[in-house]
């Protein structure tokens, strides 16, 4: 990877730090939603969120040029990586952030939206 190619990486990173804002909220400080919180809308939420991280991350590796091969291994770390740091997170909001929990379905939506986006960058973005 060229450095200047770095730079092709801030989109993913501000998305990760945005991330990192919204589920680090203390419970007290999260938004409810009224009736719709029963429709479990944050799953749709966590989704979107790491379907767009991987999208951030993997979109520079097409823009600086790499072959379709590292960009394939490339695919598959990022999608690993956002499947763990889905875990991760839900781990440190049980332990470190107040009034929040360990929420199985919120993994389980993080990586639903990680896959998402295996599958379309595999289509779409080769």
């Amino acid at each position: 990877m060229k450095p200047y190619g770095l730079k092709k990486f801030i989109p993913g990173i501000a998305w990760f730090f945005i991330i990192c804002f919204l589920v680090f909220l203390p419970g007290k400080d999260v938004p409810s939603l009224g009736w719709m919180d029963q429709l479990q809308i944050d799953k749709l939420v966590h989704a979107f969120m790491f379907f767009m991280l991987i999208l951030f991350f993997y979109a520079p590796f097409y823009k600086i040029g790499s072959t379709a091969n590292s960009r394939k291994k490339s695919l598959i770390l990022l999608c690993i990586a956002g499947v763990i740091w889905g875990i991760s997170i839900e781990f440190i909001q049980k332990y470190f952030v107040p009034g929040r929990s360990f929420d199985l379905f919120d993994w389980l939506a993080d990586s639903i939206g990680v896959a998402l986006a295996f599958l379309f960058c595999r289509r779409y973005i080769k």
